[in-house]
């Protein structure tokens, strides 16, 4: 199975379906020199009757909408009520139901959902990449980060004030994300993808270290962040958006000519008389307004404009103009859809509208990349044209492989990776005596070291041994079987970015454990991770048609997996009370809190087991790193190797969820720092779980430590972290180093 990670090995964008065979590339209009006109044939659009019926759907469900809710009134006082008959609205009652609830919450959802559409098509074309979403530039983050600001520093108990915070943070964020992107490389799809991921994982991180350490803040913000439309009454909030949501939507017709330009490459686009960094700096500027008054108006609604750009993909082609058109209508009718299930599948309650739009869309999305369409989206094999891995130079060997000889056995043993291992064995010792000493002002470092080995004080050795050891035994496992995951899945991939949060592996092992849950206990049991990992990953494989399905269709419905698990998540927090709610956020943020060598154990076992056979298997993963061609050649079964090493991924990452909770970006950084300690010929399978379990150490007692007296969860330092990492690795090094 080839991976691909979204906006990292997109495809290169199409010509316009509608241009003729041969015509010159370099004309937008399919012609040559723009003097020979195109066949009528090939200017009819036969997707008009769609896009008639969409309107259609959208009236009737916009009529739905006014018709259902609260305060039992049908369909034909509504009615009344928008014509005025028999003197309705004077009805003080009719007039609260209709005209003050049900008619600003339908114009709410019509327009949430359309500038979200807008924006995920936007996004999508922009950065030449089917998977963008308008989480991308950070947008959702920023605005879950100034709401949370606002709750936790100043007080906030209004929605207006919900609002402003929201769209502060969203603006900010996207300013960002802009200003990383441009500052090297022209603002680049490629560096407003990475910045984006790495601006929304540090405002992540700092919304958790917030909300961790308030307990008014996450009761608040555990039901904002869920995204509902049950908070909209009366006109005043809108009306204050309305002009902020027309700017966004004329910048997008604005920016339609430029971006159909831009698809036929840069060097074109300036031929014809258009500037890319303009254009691109002017839909991240459409994006975010719009995005951002959506997100304040009705919560983070994830997945909507992914859905929705899909959908308006496989009728409208890559034409800019239509495929825009179309967004704006599916996203306002599956949002719209969305909201009146919400009202009336719970009732009396209503349920999280996100929760519902990741009910509907997930399996909309997978029927679409597997049906034949996807072809014509560019979303088969994208790796297929991608050229191997670049070359990049590297430090000297510090010398010669070793060669040790006994009898008639010998074995060769690298001597950098074996340098490296040996560093990095004597790391991971110190940062354990280090752990264990901290907090601990009665001891010095070396009576503590003493005591993590058993020597010294029968006191000092209990109390290292039996409250110190247990987490950090934990951490150690975790951190292993998190670091070995991702050195698998980005072999396999031939993508730094690949881990396996691609499949909805962590999402799967995290819903798994939170349903194990029982009503009093805090923590799941620890096999529920893996179970829950294996079922993702099954699902992924069977929906994307078998493991060595290539490319975006794998991904694309790793995204789906990952959508519906996010909303079983996020259900199962919103039903439990504040305090259990609390203790599991803290889980599901990443926390070795409470671990012990109980927990750890089923780690160590499973390390002990799935280690061994990784070494055995990295010496036919390497050869993965070529085509598999050239592989097959070599005596290497390129889908036994895959599917091998994938169940050793995911086997390692819900073991590792099951004990910790799902610790972001140590998959992706172990396999990087260790990769570079062992050179650029060696698939770094222990010098991987070396880090990881250094990473982890490391940032599990920076977490006691940085604030007196509060313990930052371990996932939520290795996000913030994890952020400028990001850009460390993959925006200083140029584009060659995602390879």
């Amino acid at each position: 199975m080839t991976l691909s990670q979204p906006g990292v090995h997109a495809p290169s964008a199409p010509p316009p379906p509608d241009a003729p065979s041969g015509a010159p590339s370099g004309a937008p209009d399919g012609t040559a020199d723009g003097t020979t006109p195109r066949p009528a044939a090939h200017r009819r659009w036969t997707g008009w009757p769609l896009a008639l019926g969409a309107v259609l759907l959208l009236l009737a469900l916009a009529a739905l909408s006014l018709s259902v809710g609260a305060g039992e009134i049908g369909p034909g006082r509504v009615l009344d009520y928008l014509l005025d008959r028999g003197g309705a609205r004077s009805d003080s009652r009719l007039a609260l139901v209709v005209g003050d609830l049900r008619l600003p919450r339908t114009v709410t959802a019509l327009l949430v959902g359309a500038a979200l559409g807008v924006a995920g098509a936007q996004l999508q074309t922009v950065t030449r990449n089917p998977l963008a979403e308008t989480g991308l530039l950070g947008v959702n983050a920023g605005a879950s980060l100034g709401v949370v600001l606002g709750i936790a520093v100043l007080g906030v108990q209004t929605s207006y004030g919900y609002l402003a915070f929201a769209f502060g943070g969203a603006v900010l964020a996207s300013a960002l994300v802009m200003l990383v992107a441009n500052s090297r490389g022209a603002g680049s799809p490629m560096r407003l993808v990475l910045g984006g991921s790495a601006v929304a994982a540090i405002f992540r991180g700092l919304t958790d270290v917030l909300v961790v350490n308030s307990p008014e803040a996450y009761e608040r913000y555990r039901v904002w962040v869920l995204g509902s439309l049950a908070g909209v009454e009366g006109w005043t909030t809108l009306r204050q958006l309305v002009p902020v949501l027309g700017a966004g939507f004329l910048l997008a017709a604005l920016t339609v000519r430029p971006l159909t330009a831009l698809a036929l490459g840069d060097d074109l686009a300036r031929g014809l008389g258009h500037r890319p960094g303009a254009t691109r700096a002017t839909v991240a500027f459409a994006v975010t307004l719009l995005t951002a008054s959506a997100v304040a108006l009705a919560g983070p609604v994830a997945f909507l404009g992914l859905l929705s750009g899909f959908l308006a993909r496989t009728v409208a082609g890559h034409r800019v103009g239509r495929l825009t058109l179309l967004a704006a209508l599916f996203g306002a009718a599956v949002l719209t859809a969305s909201d009146v299930l919400a009202r009336v599948v719970a009732r009396p309650f209503e349920a999280p509208v996100s929760v519902i739009v990741a009910l509907i869309g997930a399996p909309a999305l997978i029927a679409i990349v597997r049906s034949r369409r996807s072809a014509a989206l560019a979303l088969s094999d994208p790796a297929a044209d991608a050229s191997p891995p670049a070359q990049r130079s590297e430090p000297a060997a510090p010398g010669p492989d070793l060669l040790l000889r006994g009898g008639a056995w010998s074995l060769l043993l690298p001597r950098r990776a074996l340098l490296a291992s040996l560093g990095l064995a004597g790391a991971l010792l110190a940062a354990v005596v280090v752990s264990a000493h901290a907090g601990q002002s009665e001891l010095d470092l070396g009576h503590t070291f003493q005591a993590v080995f058993g020597y010294g004080d029968r006191l000092d050795v209990l109390l290292v041994q039996k409250f110190r050891l247990g987490r950090i035994v934990a951490g150690l496992a975790a951190g292993a079987a998190l670091g070995l995951a991702g050195c698998l899945t980005q072999t396999l991939a031939r993508n730094r970015l690949a881990t396996p949060e691609l499949l909805g592996v962590n999402d799967g092992a995290t819903a798994a454990v939170l349903i194990s849950v029982g009503t009093a206990g805090t923590f799941g049991a620890w096999w529920a991770g893996p179970l829950g990992a294996l079922a993702a990953a099954s699902v992924v494989a069977l929906a994307s048609g078998g493991l060595g399905a290539r490319g975006y269709r794998v991904l694309v419905v790793g995204l789906a997996m990952s959508a519906l698990a996010s909303a079983v998540i996020q259900v199962a927090m919103a039903r439990r009370s504040l305090d259990s709610a609390g203790s599991l956020y803290i889980w599901t943020s990443g926390s070795l809190n409470g671990r012990n060598y109980e927990v750890a154990t089923p780690v160590l076992i499973g390390l002990a087991v799935l280690v061994p056979l990784a070494l055995v298997a990295a010496r036919r993963l390497a050869v993965l790193r070529f085509d598999d061609s050239v592989a097959s050649s070599l005596g290497v079964d390129p889908g036994r190797v895959r599917l091998a090493c994938l169940l050793l991924s995911v086997a390692l990452a819900g073991l590792a969820v099951g004990v910790c909770g799902p610790v972001g970006f140590v998959a992706l950084a172990a396999p990087v720092i260790a990769g570079r300690l062992a050179g650029p010929t060696r698939v770094p399978i222990l010098g991987s779980a070396l880090t990881g379990a250094l990473l982890v150490v490391l940032a599990d007692t920076l977490g006691r430590v940085l604030i007196g007296g509060v313990e930052i969860p371990v996932g939520i330092v290795t996000t913030v972290l994890g952020g400028p990492f990001l850009l460390w690795v993959l925006l200083g090094r140029g584009r060659n180093s995602i390879n």
